[in-house]
């Protein structure tokens, strides 16, 4: 499958100290690729390099199969993006902002301006100053801004900041529009991990600087296994029941008001028997999935679920 970005060992370094090292990123055509790690840990920086707001220190960058270079204004052309956060002609509307963008990128057309407007719930804003409008309008503008021009690649860093959970389950309908009826590949940083999780075709996981981990949902979907979550206010006697009595050993106990137990040959009925008939008292118990959130978990902490 074609790949419309691609980093090779791509590193920057501030006053000789690395906060992007080697990084290998390979984005699909056509795919929504979640970028997901803690602050600071260097998805910004990324993002910023293949937007060419940064030089690398060493490493290549290819879009659209060719190299990125200081002066590949043709390649910056086919990209919409929001790094950080968008700023606007405060004084003007949304639609005059959006005609001064497609005047200066050269794109001659009206009805796109009605398109993105409606596509982000902007489009009964008539009159209104972007300076009265409120963060989460401000947000939706920006990725109006983005699409307009009817982009091949958008990169957004963190697009649902602001937003309430109905801004940002319309701004989810929005994305999966694109990618599926436009073929607009996406790239889409967040911590958010729930959102991630429901529109992600691939995920990288970022930390300090170096990519730890690029994969398909569907492959997390399948290495994420089940498990029975017991809720106690003595985790310590619960571990000790579990795995004295029942020799359960893939276990792991969280924030000490939780136990995660992914052995799958005990019943969940006979745990309970046990921890009842051992004096401990079960406030709930059920079983669950894995999520992105436990995989993202596990991978920033080595990759272990065991105890």
């Amino acid at each position: 499958m074609e790949h419309i970005v691609r980093t090779n060992r791509l590193t920057k370094a501030f006053q000789g100290q690395e906060v992007v090292s080697n990084v290998n990123m390979n984005m699909k055509k056509g795919e929504i690729y979640g970028f997901l790690g803690p602050n600071g840990a260097g998805k910004t920086t990324v993002m910023k390099m293949i937007t060419n707001l940064v030089k690398p220190t060493s490493g290549e960058i290819e879009i659209f199969g060719e190299k990125l270079m200081p002066n590949s204004y043709h390649l910056l052309g086919r990209m919409g993006t929001i790094i950080e956060y968008p700023v606007f002609y405060d004084k003007l509307t949304a639609r005059e902002n959006l005609e001064l963008h497609c005047e200066y990128m050269g794109y001659y057309n009206k009805k796109a301006i009605d398109e993105a407007l409606e596509l982000v719930s902007l489009v009964d804003t008539g009159k209104k100053k972007v300076k009265t409008f409120s963060l989460g309008m401000k947000q939706r503008l920006g990725i109006a801004r983005a699409i307009t021009t009817k982009p091949e690649l958008l990169i957004f860093d963190e697009p649902t900041n602001g937003l309430d959970p109905l801004g940002i389950k319309e701004l989810r309908d929005v994305f999966r529009i694109l990618c599926k009826e436009y073929g607009t590949t996406l790239l889409i940083s967040s911590h958010i991990l729930g959102e991630i999780e429901q529109i992600a075709d691939t995920i990288g996981v970022i930390q300090g600087g170096r990519l730890l981990r690029e994969i398909a949902m569907d492959e997390i979907r399948g290495e994420t296994t089940n498990y029975i979550e017991i809720m106690t206010t003595d985790c310590s006697r619960a571990a000790y029941v579990l795995t004295d009595k029942l020799q359960l050993s893939n276990i792991r106990v969280i924030d000490n008001q939780f136990i995660r137990i992914y052995d799958q040959h005990v019943a969940q009925s006979e745990i309970t028997k046990t921890l009842i008939m051992n004096e401990v008292v079960i406030d709930s118990i059920h079983k669950r999935s894995g999520s992105l959130e436990d995989y993202f978990l596990q991978v920033l902490n080595g990759g272990g679920v065991h105890a």
